[in-house]
């Protein structure tokens, strides 16, 4: 069976669910007013807070019909378990499946739209008694992380601010400025910074998922050859045919990642609203990053020998247009740029429950629309090009 922890009554927070902010996950006239204005005036007011996050874990764990839990790390027993300003980091599972499925999101403070989106697939899955959100459930045990860096996302920035217990004040540098650590490149063997990377990672080792989901944001961008607007962009962290993947498990991930993402690709195509494309970057680079955490969940990092077994387990990631910097529009829609996500992370873990996505031919990843790649934008050695 998938792991399961005990579900703790909170007092308090119980209390303020009835205070829960709804979820938005539809399109609608008047979300345009809430999405990030080119012209620099961005109203955050609407974004999910960290309260709001908890408010809403509370609520869909007491209405859930099939067993929403919801947990801090401190309750599941991680040596560290705090935000680096002393935040709970929150978990909620759902299902009772065999194989554990790990989805984050906000794992950078300024892309809060995998937040809502989890919260509305979280919700379905504990509410929905349909066939399709019952094999889901009889597959996986899905560990839901909502909102990965919440002290990031109350201060509106990509990183996260290293924190000095003592004077309850910013770490600073030599330089006087307080040091910022971007968390997506924080699992990088015995180099961990955050107090987050650390609870998350033993988390992680003590989850073993089969497979995990990452969803983010990205600046405007338009597809190449056509300059249509991109509303998501799929991704591998570890570039297919790259530097790395291609020599992990046996090759199998090379394999299962084109898969997983070649399968949603086919599955979505025929929603208007939603228009698809390979994550690149610089134009026309795949990344191969090792830090960044779900590169690490491939790579099976044994960090602390918190993984001797080496467990390790293939990653996939969803980039909406748009985040909550000025000059990043993205698209008007707010509900629809929540929706494809949700549509997203279903599909994806519908077509891993009955075995339709191991069976796409993995070479339907050459066919999501990109640019020729030149090369790989790498975290430890650069640009590495493309070699005939």
């Amino acid at each position: 069976m998938g792991k399961r922890f005990p579900l703790v009554q909170r007092t308090a927070m119980a209390a303020a669910a009835a205070l829960a902010l709804p979820l938005f996950v539809s399109g609608s006239a008047s979300a345009d007013a809430n999405f990030p204005s080119p012209g620099g005036n961005t109203n955050t007011a609407s974004i999910l807070t960290y309260e709001d996050t908890i408010k809403e874990l509370t609520k869909l764990e007491q209405n859930s019909k099939n067993a929403v839990d919801v947990f801090t790390l401190e309750e599941a027993g991680t040596q560290v378990n705090k935000s680096e300003q002393g935040r709970d980091l929150y978990v909620a599972t759902v299902g009772d499946g065999p194989e554990d499925v790990w989805v984050q999101g906000r794992i950078h403070g300024n892309e809060p739209y995998g937040a809502e989106s989890i919260l509305s697939l979280l919700k379905d899955l504990g509410t929905n008694g349909s066939a399709e959100y019952q094999e889901i459930r009889d597959a996986f045990t899905i560990h839901f992380i909502p909102m990965y860096n919440p002290d990031g996302s109350e201060l509106n920035i990509r990183q996260t601010v290293l924190w000095d217990d003592a004077t309850d004040q910013p770490l600073l540098d030599a330089s006087g400025r307080e040091q910022r650590i971007d968390l997506n490149r924080d699992w990088v063997a015995d180099k961990f910074q955050a107090r987050e990377s650390l609870a998350f990672y033993e988390y992680w080792t003590m989850v073993d998922p089969a497979y995990g989901i990452d969803i983010h944001h990205q600046g405007l961008k338009q597809e190449f050859g056509t300059g249509d607007d991109v509303t998501l962009s799929l991704g591998i962290s570890l570039a297919p045919g790259g530097p790395t993947l291609p020599t992990l498990a046996g090759g199998a991930y090379d394999v299962l990642t084109r898969q997983m993402h070649g399968y949603v690709f086919q599955e979505l195509s025929g929603y208007g609203f939603i228009n698809m494309d390979r994550y690149q970057v610089g134009g026309d680079l795949e990344i191969d990053i090792k830090g960044g955490v779900v590169s690490a969940m491939m790579l099976g990092l044994n960090h602390q020998g918190l993984n001797p077994e080496g467990h390790s387990n293939p990653v996939v990631f969803f980039e909406t247009s748009g985040n909550t910097s000025d000059g990043s529009l993205g698209q008007k829609a707010r509900g629809k740029s929540i929706q494809q996500n949700i549509l997203a992370m279903k599909t994806l873990l519908l077509g891993l429950a009955n075995g339709e996505v191991q069976n796409v031919d993995p070479e339907v990843w050459e066919e999501i629309p990109h640019a020729p790649v030149s090369g790989y934008s790498t975290d430890y050695a650069g640009v590495i090009p493309v070699t005939p």
